[in-house]
């Protein structure tokens, strides 16, 4: 009875020990756990930041679409609005180039006219000058005539 009460404390002492281990073991598997559940948790706010910090990237970046096709359009309107702008521009640059051919025929005219006058002028002092001249010989036969009417009237008188 002694034997097998020693054999039996040896396995007692042999399974406190086992016991033990296996306790030392769980403790430290249930450590390892909770670490692990620490890791995933800590693991899980981190997606969870970076899948908020994503979805606000995606706000902003919808936000920036938004706002680029906004601007794309409006500068589409400006660019036609420039566009009907320099077409206008081009049919008028046309017309005042075609309007500046006709100054330009208009100015040779009054070139010629100016000329002409120039002439009619020139002849037309000269045709005064002989106006004036001619007055001026009219005058004196006009004088001369004058006198003899006098010369006779005195001549006759003195008869």
């Amino acid at each position: 009875l002694k034997e097998e009460n020693s054999i039996l404390r040896s396995k007692i002492n042999k399974l406190q020990i086992l016991s033990e281990t296996q306790a030392d073991k769980m403790r430290k598997l249930e450590k390892k756990l909770e670490e692990n559940k620490i890791k995933e948790e800590k693991e899980a706010q981190d997606l969870e930041a970076m899948v908020q910090h994503v979805e606000q990237n995606l706000q902003l970046m919808t936000k920036r679409a938004v706002k680029a096709e906004n601007s794309a359009a409006k500068l589409r309107q400006e660019n036609a609005l420039l566009q009907a702008e320099l077409r206008n521009s081009k049919l008028e640059n046309e017309a005042l180039r075609a309007g500046q051919a006709g100054l330009a025929a208009a100015k040779q005219n009054a070139e010629v006219a100016l000329q002409h006058l120039l002439q009619v002028t020139t002849s037309s002092r000269a045709s005064i000058r002989q106006l004036l001249s001619g007055a001026e010989s009219l005058q004196l036969v006009a004088d001369l005539l004058k006198s003899i009417d006098r010369i006779s009237e005195v001549s006759e008188d003195g008869q």
